[in-house]
């Protein structure tokens, strides 16, 4: 007979215990909450979080997708929701979500207070619920910590109007994460798509005057730059669908009754190409190179949205750390084998940003209007590669002795190295800090820890 087991912990949270349960019970709230280091598709879906509504999700455990059906129960408006598992790996599993307002810090708390029990004899259940335990204990710890965030957030912006955003790029990397952000964060959201619309809130750019009023567009729809080498078919492929994409995107906006008020695009830290030790700020020329030529005619582009009244902002990104995919993820699985290590000298300069931060100064940029023109989307202490090596190898517990030599890189990546592995851009946060963007990651090691689900 399995033993029941029991897991509780508790957050301190920056709005009233009604409007921390309102944020819960927003679209978004359940993809917002799934850990970036999980591997988690949700299949089907009834409702929200009131009682009878269900989930049906796949997870990705070690060689195999498991699938799991849950059904929620339990709804008390503004204090709790419940959910249980009713089909999955557990032979038990109650989740409460508690919400208890706290007058004398003028906020409120979280508690997730779960019970579950596994299959198999007690010895076996006490031994494996140990095992079950760390990983609750490291998968809160990452969901309250961005639910504290995210609610930081909405509290700041709270007085500004909820906008109805058009998406494009909403099945990448960042798009994923940003709807799921801008949906809890109160706004509604249109994802920009190709060929047939397959759910409500799709909408394709040749009928883009029947999805009705749009307040603001972020544009994040573009060729893999690490997708392959660089031949010139690549090259144009990258070229044609950054320039000719946001030309069609612009000149459909222009064509709407009611026009939105902002546009968000996207560019990179690489618009400065290669420049050692100079500290790059929005107002620093640009470089040289394919991808700064690239950079340079994305932003004009999209700066062509402002001759129709937009406020337009182009996001110069820098490396964007989440374990889901970019870099980040392509380097995990050498790092954690021992066998990571510095790439050429260690000295290029590193300007990076946790995906958490990106889509937060895109929620900000949405409704702050001193937002505009070049940003540079980077976290405020840049790094080396040496320096990131050696982080990196610390928050995972592993060694960083191997140097990957920079002829390597060139005969891996061709062109690409010298423009992405090689290349030393130090870009500086200048508009970010002056608009008042609270930070949540300011250094390499919180970020990481972060992303890693390995915060201290």
């Amino acid at each position: 007979m399995s033993s029941t087991l029991h897991f509780t912990r508790t957050v301190s949270l920056p709005v009233s215990a009604a409007e921390a349960f309102a944020w819960h019970a927003r679209p978004g709230a359940f993809e917002r909450l799934c850990p970036p280091w999980e591997r988690i598709e949700v299949l089907a879906r009834r409702g929200g979080i009131e009682d009878g509504a269900w989930l049906m999700l796949e997870q990705w455990l070690g060689p195999v997708w498991l699938t799991m059906e849950a059904e929620h129960f339990g709804f008390v408006e503004g204090r709790e929701f419940n959910d249980r598992l009713i089909r999955g790996p557990f032979s038990r599993w109650e989740h409460c979500h508690r919400f208890t307002d706290t007058p004398e810090r003028a906020g409120s708390e979280l508690c997730d207070d779960i019970v579950f029990s596994l299959p198999g004899s007690a010895p076996a259940n006490a031994l494996a619920g140990g095992v079950v335990r760390g990983k609750l204990g490291r998968m809160f710890a990452w969901r309250h910590a961005v639910t504290a965030a995210d609610l930081a957030l909405w509290k700041r912006w709270a007085h500004r109007p909820r906008l109805r955003v058009l998406v494009s790029g909403s099945t990448g990397l960042v798009g994923r994460t940003l709807c799921a952000v801008l949906t809890t964060q109160g706004h509604e959201v249109l994802r920009l798509v190709r060929g047939v619309p397959a759910a409500p809130d799709e909408v394709v750019l040749g009928r883009l005057g029947e999805a009705g009023r749009i307040d603001a567009v972020v544009h994040l729809a573009g060729e893999n730059l690490a997708g392959g080498r660089w031949t010139e078919a690549r090259r144009r492929r990258i070229m044609d669908s950054r320039v000719e994409g946001t030309r069609a995107l612009v000149a459909a906006l222009g064509r709407l009754p009611e026009r939105p008020s902002v546009l968000i695009g996207s560019s990179a830290v690489g618009y400065y190409g290669d420049r050692g030790e100079v500290r790059c700020a929005e107002d620093e020329r640009p470089g040289r190179g394919f991808l700064s030529e690239v950079c340079q005619a994305w932003e004009r582009e999209t700066r062509a949205a402002e001759s129709l009244g937009m406020r337009t902002v182009c996001l110069r990104t820098g490396v964007v750390l989440t374990p889901a995919g970019g870099a980040l993820k392509k380097l995990l699985p050498v790092f954690r084998a021992g066998l990571g290590g510095r790439l050429g000298d260690g000295r290029m300069w590193m300007s990076w940003i946790s995906i958490d931060d990106l889509t937060g100064v895109i929620a900000q940029a949405l409704v702050d209007e001193s937002i505009t023109g070049p940003v540079n989307a980077v976290a405020p202490q840049p790094v080396t590669n040496a320096d990131f090596t050696r982080e990196l190898g610390s928050v995972l517990g592993r060694p960083t002795v191997l140097p990957v030599p920079a002829k390597v890189l060139r005969a891996v990546f061709g062109e690409m190295a010298d423009e992405t592995l090689l290349v030393s851009t130090r870009a500086e946060a200048t508009k970010l800090q002056t608009a008042g963007y609270d930070f949540r990651h300011k250094t390499l090691g919180a970020a990481l820890r972060h992303v890693l689900g390995r915060a201290r």
